[in-house]
C-alpha cells in the first residue's frame, strides 16, 4: 500500500498551496472577498503558457512545460511564499530546494520532479525560459485585473515594501495606474522576447475585463 500512501502524501501537500496566499498582493494590501491563492496561481500560468504556444507556436515541449509549472512552487507549502523585498532569491532557492527533497521523498518519480525545478530556477533551456517569461507575465496580468476590479488603493501602501522600490515608486509618480506599472516593471525586469512584450503592452493598453 506504499504507493498509494505516497499519492495521497503528495497530493495533501500540495493541496495546502490553495490556502497560501500569494505574498505580493499581501504586500500591497490587495482588498478583494478572496485573494489569490498560490494554487490559482499555478493555474493560471499553465492557462498563459498553453495559450502563448498555441498563437506563437512556440518550438517546447508544452508537456514538460506544464508539469514544470505545476511543481516549480511546491516549495512554498513548506516554506511560504516570499517576495523579492522579503529575501535574496539565492537564499530563497536554497530553502526552496532543501523543501522539495522532503517532499519529493518517496515518491518514484522523486529525482525528475527536483530536476525540473531545479531546470525552472536555472533558466538555461528553452522550455525553463518559457516557463520564466509565463510565470511573471501572470502575475503582472493579475495586478492588472485587481487595478481594474479596484482593489488596491495607492494611498494606503505605508508599509508596502514594494511601494517603496525606486523604480516602482519612479513609475507610480509618472502617473502610471498599479496594472500599468507592474507590466512596465515586468518588461524591464524580465529578458522577454517580443511576442510576451506584445501581450503585455496589449494589456497594459487595453481594458482587460468587460463592463
Amino acid at each position: 500500500m506504499q504507493k498509494e500512501r505516497n499519492v495521497l502524501n503528495f497530493y495533501l501537500q500540495c493541496n495546502k498551496l490553495k490556502d497560501v496566499i500569494r505574498g505580493g498582493w499581501k504586500d500591497w494590501n490587495v482588498e478583494r472577498h478572496r485573494v489569490e491563492s498560490v494554487a490559482e496561481h499555478i493555474f493560471g500560468v499553465q492557462m498563459l503558457a498553453i495559450a502563448m504556444w498555441s498563437e506563437f507556436g512556440y518550438d517546447v515541449d508544452i508537456l514538460k512545460v506544464v508539469t514544470m509549472l505545476a511543481v516549480h512552487e511546491i516549495e512554498e507549502t513548506v516554506i511560504g511564499d516570499f517576495t523579492c523585498f522579503d529575501i535574496s532569491p539565492e537564499e530563497k532557492a536554497k530553502r526552496g530546494h532543501a523543501a522539495v527533497e522532503k517532499i519529493f521523498a518517496g515518491l518514484m518519480g522523486a529525482k525528475q520532479l527536483e530536476n525540473m525545478i531545479y531546470e525552472f530556477d536555472a533558466r538555461k533551456t528553452k522550455e525553463a525560459k518559457f516557463a520564466h517569461w509565463c510565470d511573471k507575465l501572470e502575475c503582472d496580468l493579475q495586478a492588472k485585473l485587481y487595478d481594474e476590479q479596484h482593489c488596491v488603493d495607492l494611498a494606503k501602501q505605508e508599509n508596502c515594501k514594494a511601494a517603496k522600490d525606486e523604480g516602482v515608486d519612479h513609475l507610480l509618480a509618472q502617473g502610471m495606474s498599479f496594472g500599468e506599472m507592474w507590466l512596465t516593471v515586468g518588461q524591464g525586469r524580465y529578458d522577454y522576447d517580443k511576442n510576451f512584450v506584445g501581450v503585455s503592452n496589449f494589456a497594459k493598453s487595453n481594458k482587460l475585463l468587460k463592463d
